[in-house]
């Protein structure tokens, strides 16, 4: 039986008087995408921050690896193999596509104060960076100027800064955001090949790629998960026709 990594347990979140997060049940296993549809407003990006320990739920528990982390802050998330990207790529547009990647490596090791000594000079943290960008395919562009990227570049640097910190669990928020066809299409084939040996939670709203990358499909309507199953399942799902995805 496949390895079950992230267990959500009635999780609940309101801002006032909205419901961002209503009685929330998930499961994510080892080797698996599972995406989180629904529209604007539906409380998924709400959900991911639950789960990566930005913002604690009213109610409910997240599991992970057996463990309750329902209360763990960020960095011991990232500890034990969480990393997360988000719907607005943040990456420093001055350093260099290395450096960014450098970086973020320097912080997961625990070496993020030493800022008199620049993340380039380590020949560790390099090295690792790299590999990372290898993974996304931006090793050759390693010396350019994040700000000399494209916006799928920027969205694979991301990604391969998430990929630095060495994650088993990747929360994927809208990667294919404002990307075209073409770039959209490299990154569907990216996050197939990053699958295997973890877990990606993938919110998107580009639902050709959601349902050419998903192996389970959980829908996200006014903060409650209305459905959950295969591609094919949540297709035929009359529900989730009304209510997200249209007749058509």
């Amino acid at each position: 039986m496949t390895e079950m990594l992230l267990q959500v347990k009635g999780l609940k979140k309101s801002f006032g008087g909205v419901i961002a997060t209503d009685d929330v049940a998930l499961d994510v296993r080892l080797n698996e995408v599972h995406a989180i549809i629904g529209p604007n407003g539906a409380g998924k990006t709400t959900l991911i921050s639950q789960l990566f320990g930005e913002q604690l739920p009213d109610a409910g528990s997240v599991f992970f690896k057996g463990k309750d982390i329902t209360k763990l802050p960020i960095y011991k998330r990232a500890d034990i193999g969480l990393a997360r990207s988000f719907q607005v790529t943040s990456v420093f547009l001055d350093f260099s596509v290395l450096d960014n990647v450098a970086l973020a490596v320097q912080a997961h090791s625990g070496h993020s104060f030493k800022f008199w000594k620049p993340a380039s000079t380590e020949i560790q943290l390099r090295g690792d960076a790299m590999q990372a960008l290898v993974q996304v395919g931006l090793d050759e562009r390693a010396s350019s100027k994040a700000s000399e990227l494209s916006h799928g570049e920027r969205r694979q640097l991301e990604i391969a800064m998430a990929l630095a910190t060495d994650p088993v669990f990747l929360l994927l928020d809208e990667p294919m955001a404002g990307m075209g066809i073409e770039e959209s299409a490299f990154m569907v084939g990216l996050l197939k090949g990053l699958k295997k040996g973890r877990a990606i939670l993938l919110v998107e709203h580009d639902m050709n790629a959601v349902f050419e990358l998903a192996d389970r499909i959980s829908v996200l309507v006014y903060g409650r998960i209305i459905a959950t199953g295969t591609p094919d399942e949540i297709r035929e799902n009359a529900q989730v026709r009304e209510a997200y995805l249209g007749e058509a």
